[in-house]
């Protein structure tokens, strides 16, 4: 019980953080990103997701668990790389990201891809066999 206090404490401190450095900020600075998230997220974000959703559902019962797995890691990895995808500028410490970023995420969200093909691959292995009763 007395762990629900301490995580609903720090969370509170975080939330007064992030009140406190929207406060520094300029207004009409918050007021464009507030702006721009709504848009990105009801125009471009929601639909996507709603539309990879429904294609989702019209898969077969055996492929949607790794194809939702694979989505998932490849969103995550995304909201992580994004920032640095879109704004790559010039960087004053040249060691902060000494590689290629893109290519990396790309690299990553490949291997994802592989992964979710190769548990398929395997589940439909495993399914033959069953069938054959080996």
């Amino acid at each position: 019980m007395a762990g629900r206090y301490v995580v609903g404490a720090l969370g509170v401190a975080l939330m007064g953080l992030g009140i406190s450095l929207v406060w520094a900020q300029s207004p009409w600075d918050v007021a464009v990103w507030l702006v721009g998230a709504i848009v990105l997220h009801d125009g471009l974000i929601a639909p996507l997701v709603l539309l990879v959703g429904l294609g989702v559902a019209l898969t077969r019962p055996g492929v949607r668990g790794p194809l939702r797995a694979a989505l998932l890691t490849a969103g995550c990895l995304t909201a992580i790389a994004l920032p640095d995808i879109l704004r790559p500028g010039p960087r004053n410490n040249a060691t902060v990201l000494p590689l290629d970023y893109v290519r990396n995420w790309l690299v990553l969200l490949g291997v994802v891809g592989f992964g979710a093909v190769v548990v398929l691959a395997v589940r439909r292995v495993r399914a033959g066999r069953r069938r054959r009763g080996l």
